[in-house]
């Protein structure tokens, strides 16, 4: 048994993480750290709850550390936890500066521990129906990609971090930039460079709310964005190849779910978790053919902590590996120069 230490009890620790957590075989959410107020003892009256890390830290059977907090403090967090002889998790993105991340990975390679970032959405059930359907080479050559998250909310949420100017690692590229791009990067690998533009749809915001950032690859173009005033959503998918097309509404279900009202509890998540309606399914249009529908295969995000629970055990290699979270994390960077520059940064630019 892995026993984790979930750092954190905002949006992203009470959805993301701690029902993921426990509903993988093998791991005890054996504490939970909360600064303040009784959000994680009210909801988990089992689990030991601290104040600190060091409070957390006390807990030597403790092996995994998951670091799910505002942006800012990943690396500090995540630092003392690989000192303290600790596996870790981060969640997305890795950290504010490229520089803080290659230090956390030196670290852990020093330490001998595993390190990686929570990158969920490659367990997301168009994910995996994307991958089957380019692998069957049945679009042909691509020639272009198109991952879109659409929201429509007209006001920034009043004290979210995420939307202060003054956080670093705030805005929309740093939030969803790291799930979209990690995506591309997948499918198609380093690009030879990057053109991205993030930007305020919305009057009142501080921070980046919108981004465009399009991925060039020799015959291929890699185009992910968000938007956040979107009354009526755009394809998520849209991907154009040599012998047809594939389009896809609507976003995976899991993450409505787990922020909804009736969170799975422990292991066993129904027979139809991430199962998509059909609705909902793709369409396939080849040349020469009728278009069809595609089942979307099922996504589940408790293959994330499976295969770290599988890793920290020695008995699979890890999914998201370092130099993954590294890649993921310069591209994000280089998304950030090109807006602020705005111009198109090669590859193997500088990321300040």
């Amino acid at each position: 048994m892995v026993r984790v230490g979930l750092i954190g009890f905002g949006v992203s620790g009470q959805a993301f993480h701690a029902p993921v957590i426990r509903g993988v075989p093998g791991l005890e959410l054996a504490c939970i750290m909360e600064r303040k107020g009784t959000r994680a003892r009210d909801k988990y009256p089992e689990v030991r709850i601290a104040r600190t890390v060091e409070e957390l830290l006390e807990d030597q059977g403790i092996q995994l550390c998951v670091v799910a907090t505002p942006n800012d403090s990943h690396f500090e967090l995540a630092r003392a936890c690989l000192l303290a002889g600790r596996d870790v998790v981060v969640d997305k993105p890795f950290a504010p500066t490229l520089k803080e991340s290659e230090e956390l990975v030196r670290l852990a390679a020093e330490r001998g521990r595993l390190i990686t970032v929570y990158h969920d959405r490659r367990w997301d059930g168009d994910f995996f129906t994307l991958k089957k359907l380019l692998a069957s080479g049945r679009l042909g050559k691509i020639v272009e990609y198109e991952c879109r998250f659409d929201r429509f909310r007209l006001e920034p949420r009043p004290n979210a971090w995420r939307e202060k100017a003054d956080r670093p690692g705030a805005g929309v590229l740093f939030d969803l930039g790291p799930h979209v791009i990690d995506q591309a990067l997948v499918l198609f690998g380093e690009p030879r460079a990057i053109t991205a533009s993030a930007f305020c749809e919305r009057e009142t915001s501080m921070v980046d709310d919108s981004f465009d950032v399009c991925l060039e690859y020799p015959g291929l173009r890699a185009l992910v964005r968000a938007r956040i005033i979107a009354f009526s959503p755009g394809p998520h998918l849209l991907i154009h190849g040599t012998k047809g097309s594939f389009v896809k509404y609507g976003m995976d279900p899991q993450e409505a779910r787990l922020r909804g009202d009736n969170v799975p509890e422990g292991t066993y998540w129904g027979t139809d978790w991430g199962e998509e309606a059909e609705s909902l399914w793709g369409t396939l249009s080849l040349v020469g053919e009728s278009s069809v529908k595609v089942k979307t295969e099922r996504g589940d995000y408790r293959g994330f902590y499976e295969n770290v629970r599988d890793a920290i055990e020695k008995k699979a290699a890890l999914e998201v590996t370092p130099e993954q979270a590294l890649r993921a994390m310069r591209a994000v960077m280089l998304a950030h120069k090109s807006s602020r520059e705005r111009r198109t940064v090669e590859w193997g630019e500088n990321v300040e």
